[in-house]
C-alpha cells in the first residue's frame, strides 16, 4: 500500500547488490541446467546476500518474538531468513516450518476455493446472497458472490456490530468465548441495509468473507477447513497449513502472538473476534508458501482464464475506479485514495518513487494484520517474477514495508 524508497546506502552499493542478485541468478540457472535438480541446487552454497541482511539484521533479539522470511526469483527460493522465538515460554527458534496465523493473507485461500466450486458448477459469481442462505433479509437478495469477493458488498462490519450488541445487552464474547461464523451471519441478518448498494462503493469486508467461508461449506456440504484442505493444501502437499479451529484440530510448530507493552512482550494470540475463519484462520509456514507460490504461478489448480478473474480489479457499477473510504478506521489504510481489488488479492501496481527511476510494476499482495501476528505476500509478475513471504509473531514490524524496502533491489524491480 504505497512505496518504498529504493536505495539505502547509495548508489554504489545499489549497483553491487543488482550485479550479485543477477551473479546469482545466473549461477542457480547454470546449477539446475548440469544438475537437474533444485533440492541439489539448495544444497549449494548460498551467495552473501548484503542487500536482504542489511534489511533483516538486528531486527529482533534471538530471545524475542521474530520473524521468517522467504524471497522466491524466478519460481525458485532465493533467501530466507527466520529469526527470533515462537514463544515466550517454549523460547523455540523460529524456522521455515514455524506456523504462523495469517490473518487477512487468508482472503486469497478463501477467495481460491469459491473460485474452485464456481470451476466445478457448484457456485456462480452472481449468485446472491439471499439465494445462498434464503433466510437472509431482503437486503441480501443484490449482493452477490462476486460482490463479497471484491469487497463492493457494502455489508456492515461484524465488528460494529457486536460492540453494538454488547453496548444493548452487555459483555458476550471474550478471547475465552470467541465470536464463531455462525453468530456473525445471524449479526448480519438482524441488520435491514447494508452500508451502500452493492456495487456503488468499495469498503474492505472482514464481514464478506466470514460469509463466503459460511458459503465454501453450504455449498461444498463440508466444513470449510475440510473442504480447503481435500481441494488446496493435500494437491498442493500444503502439509502443515491448517484452518485452525480451538478444540477441533491443533497447530504444529505454532507461532504464538505477542505485542510489545512497557518496553517487554506480552503474548497477545487472541481475541474475541479470533476464531472467525474465512476472513483470517488460516496458519501456515514459509515451506508450504513456497508451494503456494508454484501453485499460482503454473496455474495448478484453476487454468490462467480461469483464475483471471482473480487478477481482474473491480469497476463500480457506474465504471468508475474505486477509492477507500474518506473515514479513517483500522481497516481503512489508504482513507480516499483508489484501490484495486480481484478475488482476494490488491493489485494496485507499485509505483515509481519522486527521484528514483525502478518504473511501474505489476504485483498481486496482501497483508495480515491481527492479534500479536503482522504478515504480508508480495507476488511481482513482471518478467520471472518475485515473491516476497514475511510472517512476524510481533507487532511492532511492518511486515509490508520491509518486503517493498529488499524488492525493490531485485532485478525485476530494477
Amino acid at each position: 500500500m504505497g512505496s518504498t524508497r529504493c536505495r539505502a546506502g547509495g548508489v554504489s552499493r545499489l549497483r553491487c547488490a543488482v550485479r550479485l542478485r543477477i551473479h546469482w541468478v545466473v549461477a542457480v540457472a547454470l546449477c539446475l541446467a548440469f544438475f537437474g535438480s533444485r533440492e541439489i541446487c539448495s544444497q549449494a552454497p548460498k551467495p552473501l546476500s548484503p542487500v536482504e541482511d542489511s534489511v533483516f539484521a538486528g531486527l529482533v533479539k534471538s530471545d524475542e518474538p521474530g520473524f521468517a522470511v522467504l524471497i522466491r526469483y524466478g519460481g525458485r527460493n532465493g533467501y530466507r531468513r527466520t529469526e527470533g522465538v515462537r514463544d515466550l515460554h517454549s523460547k523455540a527458534q523460529i524456522d521455515a516450518h514455524t506456523n504462523f496465523r495469517l490473518a487477512s493473507f487468508t482472503k486469497q485461500f478463501t477467495a481460491m476455493a469459491i473460485m474452485l466450486l464456481a470451476h466445478d458448477g457448484t457456485l456462480r459469481y452472481d449468485e446472491t446472497l439471499a439465494e445462498i442462505f434464503p433466510d437472509f433479509p431482503a437486503y441480501g437478495k443484490t449482493i452477490t458472490i462476486r460482490n463479497l469477493l471484491n469487497h463492493t458488498s457494502g455489508l456492515p462490519d461484524y465488528e460494529d456490530l457486536m460492540d453494538a450488541e454488547e453496548k444493548a445487552k452487555g459483555p458476550t464474547w471474550t478471547p475465552e468465548h470467541q465470536i464463531q461464523d455462525a453468530e456473525v451471519l445471524e449479526l448480519l441478518k438482524k441488520e435491514k441495509n447494508g452500508k451502500f448498494a452493492p456495487g456503488t462503493s468499495w469498503s474492505y469486508s472482514n464481514s464478506g468473507y466470514v460469509v463466503l467461508g459460511l458459503t465454501v461449506a453450504k455449498a461444498s456440504g463440508k466444513s470449510y477447513g475440510e473442504f480447503l484442505r481435500e481441494r488446496i493444501f493435500a494437491p498442493l502437499k500444503m502439509n502443515h497449513t491448517l484452518v485452525y479451529q480451538n478444540g477441533i484440530n491443533e497447530v504444529s510448530n505454532r507461532a504464538f502472538g505477542h505485542s510489545e507493552e512497557n518496553n517487554a512482550f506480552k503474548q497477545t494470540d487472541q481475541s474475541a473476534t479470533s476464531a472467525t475463519l474465512g476472513d483470517g484462520g488460516i496458519y501456515s509456514n514459509l515451506e508450504d508458501l513456497a508451494k503456494w507460490d508454484d501453485a499460482l504461478r503454473n496455474n495448478t489448480l484453476l487454468s490462467e482464464k480461469e483464475f483471471q478473474p482473480a487478477l481482474s480489479p473491480v469497476k463500480l457499477a457506474d465504471g468508475s475506479e474505486p477509492h477507500w473510504p474518506k473515514e479513517p478506521n483500522d481497516d481503512n489504510l489508504h482513507p480516499g485514495k483508489p484501490v484495486s481489488y480481484g478475488f482476494g488479492w490488491f493489485l494496485d501496481p507499485l509505483e515509481s518513487v519522486p527521484g528514483e527511476s525502478f518504473g511501474r510494476h505489476s504485483r498481486m499482495w496482501h497483508t495480515g494484520t491481527t492479534m500479536g501476528f503482522r504478515t504480508v505476500i508480495e507476488r511481482f509478475t513482471d518478467g520471472d517474477g518475485l515473491t516476497v513471504i514475511i510472517l512476524c509473531n510481533r507487532t511492532d514490524l511492518d511486515p509490508e514495508k520491509l518486503a517493498l524496502k529488499v524488492a525493490s533491489y531485485y532485478p525485476p524491480l530494477k
